[in-house]
């Protein structure tokens, strides 16, 4: 698990989940479909094109400053639950997030 001293997002391209997190209740308008997601405090994509946003270094700190759409690209099944892993379009940067049960099951189908 890294830490804030040891994080690495910036040079490697597969990012993982940080200790470090903040929650976050934000509702926000999906920029790829436009669907008006309603935020838990842990909603980080859309559950309808499961697109989410580059805006965190460690989740919930909106510190990052890419900003760029982030496209869902494969599904992985890790320690009986399933992970997105989305790809930034602007940076090329990779992030693995847990699929919540609100999201488009149709949409992860495609994706295996």
């Amino acid at each position: 698990m890294e830490t804030a001293s040891e994080s690495t997002c910036g040079r490697r391209r597969l990012c993982f989940m940080s200790n470090i997190f903040k929650k976050k209740k934000e509702n926000f308008k999906c920029e790829n479909c436009g669907h008006e997601v309603k935020g838990n405090g842990y909603t980080n994509h859309c559950p309808i094109c499961l697109y989410s946003k580059h805006v965190d270094i460690f989740p919930g700190d909106r510190l990052e400053k890419c900003k760029g759409l982030m496209k869902p690209i494969s599904v992985d099944k890790k320690d009986g639950e399933y992970v997105l892993i989305h790809k930034c379009i602007k940076c090329g940067v990779e992030k693995r997030n847990k699929v919540s049960k609100e999201d488009n099951f149709e949409e992860i189908i495609k994706l295996s």
